[in-house]
């Protein structure tokens, strides 16, 4: 195995400093979006750090004015400035478009989606000291959306594993975890059923790790290694996944430090990245002013430490745990009464002072 490292997991780290502020498409998405996305880019200018903002839709609101939740100007934004920060947008259950995110995901080869999950001081949590990543492979397996009726009452959904897709999200992961200085890789699996398809992303694992022996690579069955996490997610580093497995358990380790609220994410590929909170579109509280922005906000310091602004967004991430952790200005969700306005005005005064 070549020791040349992956495009995309050198991003991931660091960027060079752009000489002129650089053209990122904004997308503020449906629900809570519009509220932390600005929350998220109010905190970006407070930094220091000038964006110039290519604001466009998707969602169940551009499908109200386009008649397409991913319109065409849309995709020509993103193909010029190849990097976004998002906010959610909505997906019809069981009926309607399908994922978009999924869509511009494989859309535009974002290949690699983590999670970084941190605990927080001042947020309430059954653990302390969680600092683990999630690496999810983010174009194949059952999210490639292959289904179909064979017969009446019966429908068949494949489930695609590709070595070329398995190669690629292992090389992502080891060169992330080399880039990060982490120490130790699990891969988790159902490959004691699945065995051609899971078998697969393994034997890619194995080949890939075998290339980078100074970190350690472990591997564990997905219910196996859920139990494992609410247990002792302390065990954990970074955790390798295919995608359906890489979804549902990146939002359980969301659970193990508050919520979904405080957990950003970021969608790599070699030509590009999108940033976004991993959260849904919370209809419920949309346009109240409640809403938590951190993971927006630290998303945004992601997208920041991807332009090669890492001090700025070490900045961000030290101010909102600074606000964390002081517990006088807390939105509801993670037990205070702040609104989003001022919980996001507290972290502005954090980065002021720092």
């Amino acid at each position: 195995m070549s020791r040349k490292g992956s495009k995309a997991a050198a991003a991931s780290k660091k960027r060079v400093k752009p000489a002129s502020a650089r053209r990122v498409t904004l997308i503020p998405g449906d629900g809570v979006g519009p509220e932390v996305i600005a929350a998220a880019v109010a905190v970006i200018e407070a930094s220091g750090v000038t964006i110039d903002w290519d604001r466009q839709e998707a969602g169940a609101a551009a499908f109200k004015r386009y008649g397409t939740p991913v319109p065409e100007p849309t995709l020509r934004s993103l193909r010029r400035t190849r990097i976004a920060l998002k906010g959610p947008l909505e997906t019809q259950v069981a009926e309607g478009w399908r994922s978009i995110n999924v869509y511009l995901r494989r859309t535009f080869d974002l290949y690699a989606n983590i999670r970084p999950t941190m605990s927080f001081a001042g947020v309430p949590t059954p653990f302390r000291d969680v600092n683990l990543v999630v690496v999810r492979e983010n174009t194949e397996d059952l999210y490639s959306g292959i289904e179909h009726e064979i017969a009446p009452g019966v429908v068949e959904g494949v489930k695609v594993i590709t070595a070329r897709a398995s190669r690629r999200i292992a090389k992502f992961a080891f060169e992330y975890a080399r880039a990060h200085r982490r120490k130790s890789i699990t891969a988790i699996h159902k490959a004691n059923i699945m065995k051609l398809s899971d078998g697969l992303f393994l034997k890619c694992a194995r080949a890939v790790a075998r290339g980078y022996p100074e970190i350690r690579y472990t591997e564990q069955i997905v219910d196996a290694a859920c139990m494992r996490l609410v247990t002792d997610p302390g065990s954990f580093d970074i955790l390798l996944l295919e995608n359906l497995y890489g979804d549902i358990v990146s939002d359980l380790c969301a659970g193990l430090v508050g919520g979904l609220g405080l957990v950003p994410g970021a969608n790599y590929g070699d030509k590009g990245a999108i940033f976004e909170a991993v959260h849904g579109t919370a209809p419920d509280i949309a346009g109240k002013n409640v809403a938590n922005p951190t993971a927006a906000i630290l998303s945004a310091a992601m997208m920041l430490d991807y332009l090669g602004y890492q001090r700025e967004g070490d900045r961000i991430r030290a101010a909102t745990g600074a606000v964390l952790r002081a517990g006088k200005v807390l939105t509801r969700e993670v037990g205070g009464k702040a609104s989003t306005g001022e919980f996001t005005d507290a972290i502005i005064t954090a980065l002021s002072r720092a």
